[in-house]
């Protein structure tokens, strides 16, 4: 799990370890925010996924730990229902909710 130490206490967390996420607004169709798992997608939709991605309005983007990524989405889910159902959340509640999923 633990790639190795890079000095001042700083871990390295390996490449297949984590999971990149992208949450975003949709400004093309619902105006809802939405999130894409960068590292879980196929073949199949990689390229659908990542233009839709892109042409949303970035809100907040970072790797998950792999190790409890299913609770660290549940927490995704739920703040992505808060935001849609209007609430005024900022990038920080999300990353105080995320704090021990997050890869620094």
């Amino acid at each position: 799990m633990v790639a190795g130490n890079s000095g001042a206490g700083e871990i390295r967390v390996a490449e297949s370890d984590k999971t990149m996420f992208e949450i975003y607004r949709d400004s093309t169709y619902s105006g809802k925010y939405k999130v894409c798992y960068f590292t879980e997608l196929t073949d199949h939709n990689k390229e659908f996924e990542i233009l839709r991605a892109m042409d949303g309005e970035h809100w907040y983007d970072g790797f998950l730990r792999n190790w409890r990524k299913e609770q660290a989405k549940f927490i995704i889910e739920r703040f992505l229902k808060r935001l849609n159902d209007g609430e005024a959340l900022k990038q920080h509640d999300l990353e105080t909710e995320l704090t021990e999923f997050l890869v620094k």
